[in-house]
């Protein structure tokens, strides 16, 4: 992956960042939301798109 489409996704329970993804920020311009794993939750949360 390279770093300028890297992008960081945080729980929105625990606020901590679990996974790194991609995206091709030339066609996404808005923030990326997914329903993921939280190993410190121990349930499926949403995770935001982070800076």
């Amino acid at each position: 992956m390279s770093q300028e489409n890297l992008i960081k996704l945080e729980c929105t329970g625990c606020k901590r960042i679990n996974y790194f993804s991609s995206k091709n920020k030339k066609k996404i311009k808005q923030r990326l939301e997914l329903k993921k794993h939280c190993k410190h939750c121990r349930k499926h949360t949403a995770h935001k798109e982070t800076k």
